[in-house]
């Protein structure tokens, strides 16, 4: 597998090293060994799909809160999509920085995203499918997320919001009173179970 950084810190785009002949080719797609050596997360526990019927289709910005951060491995197996992710780390040299990826069927390429991170994505065709491996069980307390449209990020979008679920479109943004006291809220409760 190719890793390549991106400029947000412990990301990764992961390209598949084909090995081709006559029949087509070969390809690895995930090595805990080889994620160990590049010292990401090399931990599976969960898989996700995720069909998108329409072009223009918005998922995010999510993310889970700790103590059930998690890191995901992204990549599209169907179709096209706008990958973005926000880094949410504050001792990070990158924190509240963006950076979008295209993924798409033909390029097979994965996203790497570090615990810490949001992420979403804006699907580029009709029928467009996601594949995601989670480093961490879906845990729906802290499950969160901010605005797709946050003036806090400005992210680009390429494509206008044909299809949004009520749940994206409502949540607050990143900096909003009702964001920071739901993030105090559940980091109290990591304190006191601690």
């Amino acid at each position: 597998m190719l890793f390549t950084p991106v400029k947000l810190d412990g990301a990764y785009i992961i390209e598949p090293e084909r090995f081709e002949d006559e029949r087509g080719f070969f390809a690895r797609t995930w090595c805990k060994r080889e994620f160990m050596a590049h010292q990401l997360n090399p931990t599976l526990v969960q898989c996700n799909v995720s069909f998108n019927m329409r072009e223009g289709t918005l998922r995010g910005m999510h993310f889970q809160l700790s103590p059930f951060a998690e890191a995901k491995l992204v990549r599209c197996t169907q179709g096209a999509i706008y990958d973005v992710i926000v880094d949410l780390r504050p001792d990070s040299d990158t924190f509240q920085q963006w950076i979008a990826v295209e993924l798409t069927a033909d390029n097979r390429k994965a996203f790497y995203v570090p615990e810490g991170f949001a992420h979403g994505f804006q699907t580029l065709r009709d029928n467009t499918e996601v594949f995601y491996q989670m480093s961490e069980f879906y845990a729906l307390e802290y499950a969160q997320g901010f605005r797709w449209n946050d003036p806090q990020f400005n992210i680009d979008w390429p494509k206008p919001v044909s299809v949004i679920s009520k749940r994206d479109q409502d949540y607050a943004n990143y900096r909003s009173t009702r964001f920071s006291q739901l993030v105090n809220s559940i980091s109290k409760k990591v304190d006191a179970a601690l």
